[in-house]
């Protein structure tokens, strides 16, 4: 067990991780998920908010079996490796609301950090005003962290306070099982079910949970992280978790030239619009976000899943922030910026630097 361990925390580890992923999210979109859209953390967590009603946008509603298992896996390798750690209590509404505003740039732009580089690998070339945005974004991050920017300690706490969010996706399932979606039906029981668009569009239940499970099991192995790759080539010029986008998004590629999926361009992409400037500055907003919290959407889960209550908050952040996002016309579709999202997405970025200027720890 220990050989497997220092494995996945090796640069090979890290590269088969992101090579896993890369291959793996084609194949979802092969198998229904949405056009470049095979993961997104962000876009699905936004699908879970309108299955459980936070918002009405009927063609984004659906419980996301790979959230689930990206929680669920991360619990069971944390259980494994003895590395399930309950803590929490490191400036929660901080992160709550970094987490709400994280979502807000991220539906801006229309997607996560993942889907940013899938969508790449698909070919839109407007995902690269949004990775531009991205590493601005976590670069003034690394400002505020050089400026002795910190949230505070966490501290130890009972076993039941790691297992909440992990038990909350666990009920998820559940209640997927218990109310399954009804051919042509919105809703079935009490959750919420698109009938069109990219809610209505999801790989088979069971091939979607398990995708979930894996990759969260391997995630938390490795510690992938988008965010914390560009931001530890910022700071320390250290390239190891950097390797592992590079193998996401080379065999993504890969992977969408053998099944037919590339499509090069700008005009016509899934889910996807062309204000360029919104799709950087969206990703701004979500890439400080993500610096100021400590990890991007992917990895939050990860770490909730092994214990960590602060993620739990910022996930819950998210899910909150995009019932926001939807309700009050922020979001953004195909064509173009939500009638607030501009607004939004200035504000959201003034929040998180006062969050960041005032959340310093000066030297005594």
């Amino acid at each position: 067990m220990g050989q497997v361990k220092n494995f996945f925390a090796s640069r090979w580890g890290i590269i088969g991780v992101g090579a896993f992923i890369g291959v793996l999210a084609p194949l979802l979109q092969k198998w229904g998920n949405p056009g470049n859209m095979g993961i997104c953390v962000a876009c699905f967590e936004r699908d879970i908010a309108g299955a459980v009603g936070l918002h009405r946008a009927a063609v984004v509603q659906y419980m996301r079996p790979e959230i689930i298992g990206f929680v669920l896996g991360s619990l069971i390798a944390a259980l494994i490796f003895r590395e399930f750690r309950p803590r929490l209590g490191s400036a929660p509404i901080a992160r709550f609301i970094l987490g709400a505003f994280a979502m807000i740039g991220a539906l801006v732009f229309l997607g996560c950090p993942w889907r940013a580089l899938l969508r790449l690998a698909g070919g839109d070339g407007n995902a690269l005003f949004g990775i531009a945005g991205l590493i601005v974004g976590i670069w003034i991050g690394t400002l505020f962290l050089k400026g002795g920017y910190n949230l505070g300690r966490t501290e130890k706490s009972y076993t039941s306070t790691g297992l909440l969010l992990p038990l909350t996706m666990l009920g998820f399932l559940i209640l997927m099982l218990v109310f399954p979606q009804i051919k042509g039906e919105s809703k079935s029981g009490i959750l919420f079910y698109s009938v069109k668009g990219p809610g209505a569009m999801h790989a088979p239940l069971l091939v979607s949970l398990v995708v979930g499970l894996t990759v969260g099991f391997f995630a938390q192995r490795s510690r992938f992280c988008t965010m914390g790759a560009f931001r530890d080539m910022i700071l320390f010029r250290q390239g190891h978790l950097f390797y592992g986008l590079v193998a996401l998004a080379a065999f993504a590629f890969v992977t969408n030239l053998i099944v037919g999926q590339f499509h090069p361009g700008f005009v016509k992409q899934p889910v996807a619009h062309t204000m360029e400037t919104w799709n950087f500055l969206g990703m701004v907003l979500a890439g400080l976000a993500f610096a100021l919290a400590g990890g991007c959407p992917g990895r939050q889960l990860f770490l909730a899943g092994e214990g960590d209550g602060d993620a739990a908050v910022f996930v819950f952040g998210m899910i909150v922030g995009a019932g926001f996002a939807h309700n009050f016309g922020l979001a953004s579709s195909p064509k173009g910026v939500g009638p607030h999202g501009i607004t939004a997405t200035i504000i959201g970025l003034l929040v998180c630097l006062f969050i960041g200027f005032t959340m310093r720890k000066r030297a005594s």
